[in-house]
C-alpha cells in the first residue's frame, strides 16, 4: 500500500481503530475532520499497513457513514494542476466486478462532450480491461497530468484519467482488494471526490443503500449537482427496460425521483457476447441496436440533467435523442485503426 518509511509509527491509527471498533454502545463513527486526519496519516506512509487495513475493515463491519466518506474525500482532494482543467462533468468509473457488458456509458459520455459539455471520466476497473482498451477508438484521449487533461478538454471536452495518475495513493488502497478479499470504504471514496472540481457529478453503485450514502456524503462537500443510480456493475449506465431511481442533488436540492423504463424490452447489461467493436459500429449508424441506443441516449439525458443543460427529466431525454440523431458520425479518430 505504502512504501516502508523510517517515519512509519505502527500506533498512528490506534486512536482512530479504537474510537469505531469499541464494542455495542462504545465505539462510534468518525467525524470528517477524524476521518481526514486518519486518511492523511495513510496517505503519507505515516501508518503501518497493517493498521491502515485493521481501520478499513472495521469500518466496512460497521458500515460506511456520509462524513467519514466525506473526510476521506477530503484527504484524497487533488491539487490546482488538476482543478485548473475546470471540467463541467465528473464521471468517475469504478466497478470492480465481473457481472457487467459492454462499457455503453462512454458513448453517452462522448455524446455529452459533443454538445459541448467538458467532461472528466476517471477511474479503476478491477477484472475489466475493456474501458481503458475502448477508449482509443472512441477517440477519448487518456491522459496523466492536469495540463494534458485541460488541453484534452479544450480540444475534445472529453478526457480519462486514471486513477493512479491522479491519486497514486487512492490506487494503491483500491487494490487492498487483492488483499482483503473484500471492497473497502475506498470505492465510495473515489466516487464521490470530484477530483478536478467539476460542476456536476455523475455516480454509479452497485449496491442500492449507497445511493442515499453518496448524496449525503455530496452534500456535506458541498457538492450541488449530483445524480446517482444503480448501475451494471456499478457504473453510471442506465437500464432501458428498467425503471431506475435516482438520488442526488441538482441546485443543491435533494433528488428523489424516478425515470420510466424506455423500452418494454427485457435484457441484462451484462448478457454475453457483446464485442468491443460494437460500440463503434452503434456511433457510427452501422447497428440497429434499439437497445444500445437507448442504453446510450438514456444515460446520456441523466448526464444532461446533471449539467442542468435541460429543465427536468423530459426534456433532457428529448435533448439527449436529438444529439444522437445529429452527432459527428465520424468523430472516432481511432476508428480507422478498430
Amino acid at each position: 500500500m505504502t512504501q516502508p518509511s523510517a517515519e512509519q509509527d505502527a500506533t498512528a491509527l490506534a486512536p482512530f481503530v479504537r474510537t469505531v471498533a469499541r464494542g455495542p454502545g462504545r465505539g462510534r463513527h468518525l467525524t470528517r475532520e477524524e476521518a481526514a486526519q486518519a486518511m492523511r496519516l495513510i496517505l503519507d506512509g505515516t501508518a503501518a499497513p497493517e493498521a491502515a487495513g485493521a481501520l478499513l475493515m472495521v469500518m466496512r463491519y460497521r458500515g460506511e457513514d456520509a462524513a467519514e466518506i466525506a473526510g476521506f474525500a477530503d484527504a484524497l482532494a487533488s491539487g490546482p494542476e488538476w482543478r485548473n482543467a475546470a471540467p463541467d462533468l465528473d464521471w468517475p468509473s469504478y466497478a470492480a466486478g465481473r457481472t457487467r457488458g459492454l462499457p455503453w456509458f462512454l458513448l453517452a459520455a462522448k455524446l455529452v462532450a459533443g454538445a459541448g459539455h467538458r467532461v472528466a471520466l476517471h477511474g479503476w476497473n478491477a477484472h475489466r480491461h475493456e474501458i481503458r482498451d475502448a477508449l482509443p477508438a472512441l477517440g477519448i484521449k487518456t491522459v496523466e497530468t492536469g495540463e494534458a487533461l485541460g488541453r484534452a478538454l479544450d480540444a475534445h471536452s472529453i478526457a480519462y484519467v486514471p486513477l493512479e495518475a491522479w491519486s497514486p495513493g487512492g490506487y494503491r488502497l483500491i487494490r487492498l482488494r487483492e488483499a482483503f478479499g473484500l471492497r473497502s470504504c475506498v470505492n465510495t471514496v473515489l466516487r464521490v471526490a470530484n477530483p478536478f472540481g467539476a460542476s456536476a457529478q455523475v455516480e454509479g453503485v452497485f449496491h442500492p443503500p449507497y445511493r442515499g450514502l453518496q448524496a449525503d456524503a455530496g452534500a456535506l462537500m458541498g457538492q450541488r449537482n449530483v445524480l446517482i443510480l444503480k448501475g451494471a456493475g456499478g457504473e453510471f449506465e442506465r437500464n432501458p427496460s428498467k425503471e431506475i431511481e435516482l438520488f442526488g442533488l441538482l441546485d443543491g436540492e435533494a433528488v428523489d425521483l424516478t425515470a420510466q423504463a424506455l423500452r418494454d424490452e427485457t435484457r441484462r447489461l451484462a448478457d454475453p457476447g457483446g464485442q468491443p467493436e460494437d460500440l463503434l459500429r452503434l456511433w457510427r449508424g452501422e447497428s440497429d441496436d434499439h437497445f444500445a441506443t437507448a442504453l446510450v441516449t438514456g444515460t446520456a439525458a441523466l448526464a444532461l440533467l446533471a449539467l442542468g443543460a435541460a429543465p427536468g427529466l423530459a426534456r433532457a431525454e428529448a435533448l439527449a435523442e436529438a444529439l444522437w440523431q445529429a452527432r459527428d458520425r465520424a468523430a472516432l479518430p481511432g476508428a480507422q485503426a478498430a
